[in-house]
């Protein structure tokens, strides 16, 4: 009997182990990321990610992130978006600009779900670099600098990954410095 209880206690703790870290949150923007959330839910509560919500408010993204996905999304901090040259932002933001934000933002993002490990495993297998499909047909080329994960665009700007693996329940953030841009 006492076996049996001890069992029953270690297979409760366990479980209750595995739960939580399941649901473990990321602070971002001073905001609790949760898994449970998808990728729109918990990105309007990021104080650093208000600039992006515009923009994919603006775009008409936001029925697309709340969708099944999953999706990997390199989320530009405000920081980021101010790297831009003066008056970028808000022409991007004209009713008239569409088709340019949409191109723009859903180069941000990869089909799938794509934790760092994954893309780490990926920049290994291709010998340093790894090449990735985004949503608007581009591509992203990912590598590492030391311990620290870098993405590059097809104009040649790199973005650091600064916050990787916010999970979502729709996919996966990684919070990256840099505006990434298409060849237009």
């Amino acid at each position: 009997m006492k076996t049996r209880n001890f069992l029953a206690a270690a297979v409760l703790t366990a479980t209750a182990f595995f739960s939580a870290s399941a649901q473990k949150t990321v602070m971002v923007g001073g905001a609790a990321m949760y898994p449970s959330k998808n990728i729109i839910e918990n990105a309007v509560n990021s104080k650093d990610h208000t600039t992006l919500v515009a923009a994919v408010k603006a775009a008409g993204l936001v029925e697309t992130l709340q969708g099944k996905g999953p999706f990997t999304v390199f989320a530009p901090t405000n920081e980021a978006f101010a790297k831009l040259p003066s008056g970028t932002v808000d022409n991007l933001l004209k009713p008239e600009n569409i088709k340019t934000l949409q191109t723009i933002l859903t180069y941000h993002v990869v089909a799938g779900k794509w934790n760092a490990s994954d893309i780490s495993k990926a920049i290994k297998a291709g010998k340093g670099k790894a090449v990735l499909k985004t949503v608007s047909g581009g591509t992203l080329t990912a590598w590492m600098e030391g311990k620290d994960l870098y993405i590059s665009d097809q104009s040649g700007n790199k973005a650091k990954v600064t916050i990787s693996d916010v999970n979502q329940s729709n996919g996966v953030i990684h919070v990256v410095d840099t505006v990434l841009l298409p060849k237009m």
